[in-house]
């Protein structure tokens, strides 16, 4: 039987998305509890606090905010402790430690992390780009790519284009295929951008047998039979040594989080790492 468990609230003064995947991140330490997490975004004047305080009382919630006003952090904790709401600051502290460490005070603006600044349009150019320049649909946009990665079919190169594209960089994938010719242009563009991905035949091979599942494909295919896959990727791994600049990366079993700081690290020691504009200023002003 799955204990019952009371729910959490979670109060912020932005759109609350940082505070909940934090504490969906902490649940999943605790297996067989269903927690049912409420946000409550927007939350800047003292009324709808403590509206949101007594209604976390008469439900029995744990409370957790991320507000970044001193005032409504201060009314928070009074609250929680009147109420007798178990409660806990998310940022508070972390504030306090950057005040020290920066020698600076917050300016304490709600919302600035979802500001639609330079930064955000940076990335929001990056991934219209990359969506563009995905599977190798537009060659001609290799010359623009800030990150070209190359890899036999199912190596995870779309989605890691996309959360790569969300650091703000714009980035181009090309598909290898077995005995197919490259794009022209992958040849003039430059190799230090290049990354080649690798996967463990077995894993590829179990990978590509779900997919045709999923997409339902009648008939034989050699898509997911081991002699093809291990020649396809004999090939990939034959032009791989011939682009010795190419940084070859394993991705069996990786995260797309785990490969994309692989890249983002080897970017930032060639110099050509991308800091989204605004990036350090808004550092100090959370």
């Amino acid at each position: 039987m799955t204990p019952r468990v009371n729910p959490i609230f979670i109060i912020s003064d932005g759109t609350g998305d940082t505070a909940e995947k934090v504490v969906r991140a902490a649940l999943h330490q605790f297996q067989g509890y269903l927690v049912h997490v409420r946000a409550f975004p927007n939350i800047t004047e003292r009324d709808q606090l403590e509206r949101l305080v007594r209604l976390a009382a008469k439900e029995d919630a744990m409370l957790v905010t991320t507000l970044v006003r001193t005032d409504m952090r201060v009314a928070a904790a009074e609250l929680a402790k009147h109420h007798r709401v178990q409660f806990t600051d998310l940022i508070g502290s972390l504030l306090s430690q950057l005040t020290l460490f920066l020698e600076t005070q917050p300016e304490e603006m709600p919302g600035r992390m979802h500001k639609a600044d330079s930064a955000y349009f940076q990335r929001i150019e990056a991934v219209e780009f990359t969506v563009k320049a995905d599977d190798g649909k537009e060659p001609r946009m290799l010359s623009d790519a800030d990150i070209i990665l190359v890899g036999v079919s199912r190596t995870s190169k779309t989605p890691l284009s996309v959360y790569l594209a969300h650091k703000g960089y714009k980035v181009s994938n090309v598909p290898l295929v077995l005995d197919r010719p490259l794009p022209r242009q992958l040849a003039l563009a430059n190799t230090r951008r290049v990354f080649a991905l690798t996967i463990d035949p077995e894993s590829l091979q179990e990978i590509r047998r779900h997919r045709l599942v999923t997409m339902q494909v009648a008939g034989r295919s050699n898509y997911s039979d081991m002699d093809y896959i291990l020649a396809e990727l004999d090939w990939a791994e034959d032009l791989y040594r011939q682009n010795p600049s190419w940084p070859v990366i394993d991705v069996t079993r990786k995260a797309v989080e785990e490969t994309a700081a692989i890249i983002i690290k080897i970017m930032n020691d060639r110099g050509l790492g991308k800091e989204l504009a605004g990036a350090v200023r808004e550092a100090g002003q959370l």
